[in-house]
């Protein structure tokens, strides 16, 4: 089988080369399905790696945070590394090192750049919350200019990205088949509770289909 070609040097799957993805239509659907990310990148020669929201625009990926936030004031212009990752199941083999984990993940490298611009960054936060909650944003109290100026929006370009999937049962060698343990895989889904309302919402306010209908990593 061809391996497929990385758009850069280190885009490349050193490893299990074979579960590589590079195309946009795998990095997009994983992109757009779990909305949590890692991103990583050195300061003061020590590695820092902060969890937060991402989302993705075109060819563009962004996440945000405080204008206060150190983390995020470091990261501008600075090489980093988004990674996202689904957990889809745990693998259970005949042996313990045959054991494994069915995952979706991609990684995006490159320079992060801060988003000046004011229209820009309010079409960004708004495109935030109208991927994960469709028809919310127009229900919203209008955001104010204090808080679109405490807002640090970074982003990050999809030229040079990878996707890793990892999919299927055990393999399992010939030699460990007739092992008498159970072997096969655990799924993992998350899943959403009912919703619960604040406490000083009114009774009158039903709860809206984006709230209703989300799904969380599917």
């Amino acid at each position: 089988m061809t391996e497929p070609k990385a758009p850069t040097d280190r885009a490349r799957a050193r490893r299990m080369h074979e579960k590589a993805a590079y195309d946009r239509a795998t990095i997009d659907a994983i992109l757009d399905t779990m909305p949590i990310a890692h991103v990583g990148y050195v300061k003061d020669g020590a590695p820092i790696v902060i969890p937060t929201l991402q989302w993705r625009i075109g060819d563009q990926i962004y996440w945000h945070g405080s204008t206060a936030s150190r983390t995020l004031r470091t990261a501008k212009d600075a090489q980093v590394c988004v990674t996202v990752t689904l957990t889809d199941a745990m693998v259970l083999a005949r042996s313990g090192l045959e054991h494994s984990v069915n995952f979706r993940s991609v990684m995006v490298f490159g320079e992060a750049r801060a988003v000046i611009n004011a229209r820009e960054k309010a079409e960004a936060l708004k495109a935030m919350i109208e991927h994960m909650f469709p028809g919310r944003w127009d229900q919203l109290r209008p955001m104010t200019e204090q808080e679109l100026k405490a807002t640090a929006i970074l982003t990050l370009p999809l030229t040079e990205a990878s996707a890793k999937v990892g999919a299927g049962m055990p393999t399992d060698p010939p030699e460990d088949i007739n092992t008498p343990v159970w072997a096969g895989i655990l799924p993992i889904q998350l899943t959403m509770g009912a919703p619960i309302p604040a406490p000083d919402l009114s009774p009158d306010i039903a709860i809206p289909d984006h709230v209703k209908n989300y799904r969380f990593g599917h």
